[in-house]
């Protein structure tokens, strides 16, 4: 199953890619169907694109949800 996940965007590294934090694991993602991303931006992530921007709590409840099921398990730790 692929899901859309919920990442902060840490840091620019460019114009189309950007250091985001997904649940203490930090990875480099697309974004460039962002508008104006910026650091401290929420934002949906699926296969390495950001798609949208969320707001705080809507990434909270989220995590929140996936945690319940077992899908928010930092990987490699």
């Amino acid at each position: 199953m692929c899901l859309a996940v919920p990442a902060q965007i840490l840091s620019l590294t460019d114009e189309e890619t950007a250091v985001c934090d997904f649940n203490g694991v930090q990875k480099a993602v697309n974004v460039s169907l962002i508008e104006n991303p910026a650091a401290g931006d929420w934002v949906i992530v699926h296969v390495g694109f950001a798609l949208n921007r969320i707001d705080a709590e809507e990434a909270r409840k989220t995590l929140e949800a996936l945690s319940a099921v077992g899908e928010n398990e930092p990987q490699g730790k």
